[in-house]
């Protein structure tokens, strides 16, 4: 099981990193590696992606996983999980997501 990056989420976790880095590049750092890299968040998500809360309001496959204050929206795929978006949870996820 893999999880593949959308292009607007992989825009999305450089944005996040940029921000996160302003005030702590370590932190910056670590939180992009927590997302990507093997064993962690997203390819855990690829791992059991029926596992992750369903949201029919957004889509018919879309689901989400929350990551500390930030929202991973992604859709189970031929091999894992298509990682669509990466945005903090105060954002408008239906307004993102064009619905």
């Amino acid at each position: 099981m893999r999880a593949h990056f959308a292009p607007q989420a992989e825009i999305d976790l450089e944005e996040v990193g940029d921000y996160i880095a302003l005030d702590n590049p370590a932190r910056a750092v670590s939180f992009i590696r927590e997302i990507q890299r093997y064993g962690n968040t997203c390819e855990k998500i690829a791992g059991g992606p029926d596992h992750y809360a369903a949201r029919p309001d957004l889509g018919d496959t879309i689901r989400i996983c929350a990551h500390g204050n930030h929202l991973i929206v992604f859709e189970p795929f031929d091999d894992g999980a298509l990682i669509l978006r990466v945005l903090h949870g105060a954002r408008n996820v239906p307004g993102v997501l064009g619905s």
